[in-house]
């Protein structure tokens, strides 16, 4: 089994080049964020990853970006989630990731849409991983645990700091039947660290943040083993420190804490360490 490491677009200063470049310098194996809509852009983008030889994860935000747009309705997030997806496969994504539906659904409608999506999905044999994010159908582990029971063929792309937002605690600690439910259905890896009281500690490295970095490595360990167990033989993985109120920023200057490049650099570095013990047979 080998890992391969992407780099966020989210949070990236400069061009699609630019981003091309930092992946090969860090060692990492692709690209993941939203296909530009615009034709020139299109063309820059497909043409950079094949350039640099990059793979490619295509990301869909159903609505809004990370939250959806206020008031919007099933049928609006099936039709944003067809449009993102159908553009997106021009640049020959290995899978998409989605933030998608919305948490002020009722239970039934978030199952309507996300039956609906994947029925899309199948249509024109795409392969995605719906994101346990925030403000989205996969806001909270229990509301999770209840509609994959319902649906039984959809996939993960897992994000666990967000949950740790949302209860105010390192939860999946106390919820290792839903974690087994995620290792059956994680598709993709969004490896941040989230804490009691945000989705993004200020700084990993820092020895107060031990307690979270240690639980987030044993829930992505157990993530491994269940795409093991799947027979997956390669493991995807984003490491999406972040801005946007994410980052944090040292009052009145407005300076950030940390540099996101140095964070994402630094986790991916120690996830490729941590896999490697596990499974030496991985590249080097």
């Amino acid at each position: 089994m080998e890992l391969k490491l992407f780099k966020p677009l989210w949070g990236h200063q400069g061009t699609i080049a630019r981003a091309a470049q930092q992946v090969v310098a860090r060692g990492f194996h692709g690209i993941e964020g939203p296909f530009p809509t615009g034709p020139e852009e299109a063309r820059r983008f497909k043409e950079t990853l094949a350039e640099s030889d990059l793979l490619y994860i295509g990301e869909i935000s159903t609505t809004g970006f990370a939250t959806p747009a206020p008031g919007s309705t099933v049928t609006d997030h099936l039709d944003a989630f067809e449009r993102l997806l159908a553009g997106g496969l021009d640049a020959k994504p290995l899978f998409f990731t989605a933030m998608a539906g919305s948490d002020l659904w009722t239970f039934a409608e978030n199952l309507d849409f996300l039956g609906r999506a994947c029925e899309i999905a199948r249509r024109y044999n795409a392969r995605v991983g719906f994101e346990t994010h925030r403000s989205r159908s996969f806001f909270h582990p229990i509301v999770t645990r209840d509609l994959l029971h319902e649906l039984p063929s959809i996939e993960l792309t897992i994000d666990f700091s967000h949950w740790c937002a949302v209860t105010e605690r390192l939860v999946m600690d106390e919820l290792p039947d839903i974690l087994a439910l995620c290792a059956r259905r994680v598709l993709h890896i969004h490896p941040r660290i989230g804490y009691d009281q945000g989705p993004q500690v200020p700084d990993p490295r820092a020895p107060e943040y031990e307690p979270a970095v240690r639980a987030h490595f044993a829930w992505w360990r157990a993530l491994w083993e269940g795409q093991r167990a799947r027979g997956f033989q390669v493991v995807t993985m984003t490491p999406e420190f972040g801005p946007d109120g994410y980052l944090h920023l040292e009052p009145f200057t407005g300076r950030p804490v940390a540099d996101l490049e140095e964070l994402n650099t630094w986790t991916g570095l120690q996830l490729r360490q941590e896999f490697h013990k596990l499974y030496p047979a991985g590249p080097e």
